[in-house]
């Protein structure tokens, strides 16, 4: 039997996108939080699992070539976790280059564009005293709409 996968998680969208992915394939696994709201991700042990100081991260006990494997970055676990378990990642070259496509722009458009929106929209304006920055809000409220409007489209084809 497989051993579990130690999850280092807090719910965020970033900690979610892995602990789906691992219910999605089936493998077996153990949530350690991580309160980022706490500091936790600052703490050496978390840190040696992350140097970035950002969850999610794994420690796969069963990792390639049965050796012990720790990742950080949710794109790279994903990818991993793909590939560990033929799940998710397409048959062909041109296949997972498609799906590796559309993770980056997930990573490098919608996680920070969307956070960003949340921040400006959400958490600026309940500071104290309130932060309201008319142009961030547009700004990221358009950008988000934007690529969510991109995603309806390829998802519709």
């Amino acid at each position: 039997m497989t051993k579990p996968i130690d999850l280092y998680y807090w719910p965020t969208p970033n900690g979610w996108k892995i602990s789906i992915a691992l219910e999605e394939m089936g493998l077996p696994y153990k949530v350690h939080l991580i309160d980022i709201n706490a500091g936790a991700q600052f703490e050496a042990a978390f840190l040696k699992l992350s140097p970035n100081g950002r969850i999610p991260a794994i420690f796969d006990p069963d990792g390639p070539d049965r050796a012990t494997m720790s990742l950080f970055e949710s794109g790279a676990i994903l990818q991993y976790l793909a590939r560990k378990t033929g799940l998710f990642y397409g048959e062909t070259e041109r296949q997972r280059i498609a799906v590796d496509q559309w993770l980056m722009w997930q990573m490098g458009g919608v996680g920070p564009m969307a956070g960003q929106a949340h921040h400006f929209l959400r958490y600026a304006p309940a500071m104290d005293p309130p932060q309201i920055l008319p142009y961030a809000q547009n700004r990221y409220r358009a950008e988000t709409k934007r690529l969510y409007t991109l995603l309806d489209k390829q998802l519709a084809e």
